[in-house]
């Protein structure tokens, strides 16, 4: 991405988006952002909402809504018997089927299609037929109507699943350690072929404007198969990903919760210009300091304030402390004072990311 400097003494002030990409570029802004990750519960037309965007640096967020691993030639039968949805997939070596079951409030797979290696196969046999020039421009032009919405108040991020998302999400958690532990060989392949159907994808995409990705996917793979199979199945693939976005200029942004601390170094091999939630104990190890220490002039630190445990419950001025606090670790330069992207905070986190506005405000 482009390196963003500081407007001249004496110059206006940065606007949000300026704000944001100074520090993602590890600079030094006007002042420490301070970026809610979308709007969580709030609507953005409430007063609320209103108030987050034309006074935090926010980020929102865009999908794409098809699917880049698969493709469009899997034929597909669906059945609904109650509450349970029944997905049969055909491919040239076979069926297999997934199955949901819905509730009035949520639904949830209770059966992965892939259940070990043989069905594995079977989803590699599909022949591939990558997503159509109408679904990439319908894409692209999604994210650039939010962000001529946002206009300067903010950053809005292409959400992306990498390559690692396609065995994750065909494979139960279960299965998905199973598949590493005893077929190593046919996890990696499948790895493989999703990055070479993601990079064209990618690069379709810059071309139609979108600027900014949100990579997620490496936490299925930090909190389940170790280092080892970190460096084969994301920090490998991902090089090959953010070089495809930087060589458009566009900026690489990197998801993972989870236990970090082990992962830092091989997260800036990769080439990100910025890392989140970066959880603090208990929900994760993050040290701050430490991990200003080990990223500064590389990555830009995004988080940490836990987005329902502290943002949603905690007193505005404790609060604010941890804010204060936060800010002495990891800025002035390449750090933003976030929550932890649960997507689920609430009217009292807002108010206080309103609060954390003030004090990045006093420390600048």
């Amino acid at each position: 991405m482009k390196r963003i400097k500081l407007p001249l003494k004496g110059e206006r002030k940065m606007t949000s988006r300026e704000r944001l990409l100074c520090a993602f570029s590890c600079g030094k802004p006007d002042r420490v952002p301070v970026s809610p990750q979308d709007l969580g519960r709030l609507d953005r037309d409430s007063p609320l909402g209103r108030r987050l965007i034309e006074e935090t640096d926010i980020t929102l967020y865009v999908g794409g809504g098809f699917d880049i691993f698969v493709g469009r030639s899997l034929k597909v039968e669906t059945e609904t018997r109650g509450d349970l949805t029944i997905v049969v997939y055909h491919s040239p070596k076979g069926s297999f089927r997934r199955v949901i079951r819905r509730t009035p409030r949520t639904s949830a797979c209770i059966e992965f299609p892939c259940k070990g290696p043989e069905d594995v196969e079977r989803l590699l046999s599909v022949p591939y037929v990558p997503p159509s020039e109408e679904q990439i421009e319908s894409a692209a032009k999604r994210f650039l109507e939010t962000k001529d919405w946002l206009r300067d108040n903010g950053l809005v991020l292409y959400g992306l699943g990498d390559a690692v998302c396609f065995p994750a999400e065909w494979l139960s958690p279960e299965d998905f350690c199973l598949l590493w532990a005893d077929a190593p060989e046919l996890m990696a392949e499948m790895v493989r072929v999703a990055n070479e159907r993601l990079l064209p994808v990618v690069d379709e995409l810059c071309k139609r404007g979108v600027d900014a990705f949100r990579i997620v996917g490496g936490e299925y793979v930090s909190t389940q198969l170790g280092p080892q199979a970190f460096d084969i199945l994301v920090k490998r693939p991902d090089k090959e990903l953010v070089r495809v976005m930087h060589e458009h200029g566009a900026v690489a942004y990197f998801h993972n919760h989870g236990p970090i601390m082990r992962y830092l170094q091989p997260i800036a091999e990769i080439g990100v210009d910025a890392l989140d939630p970066l959880e603090a104990p208990p929900w994760g190890d993050c040290d701050m300091a430490e991990a200003k220490r080990i990223l500064k002039g590389k990555v830009c630190l995004v988080g940490n304030l836990d987005d329902m445990e502290v943002l949603d419950k905690k007193p505005t001025e404790v609060v604010k402390e941890m804010g204060r606090k936060l800010i002495e670790q990891a800025g002035p330069d390449g750090f933003v004072l976030s929550g932890t992207a649960s997507g689920t905070y609430g009217e009292r986190a807002a108010l206080n990311f309103l609060a954390l506005v003030e004090v990045s405000k006093e420390m600048a």
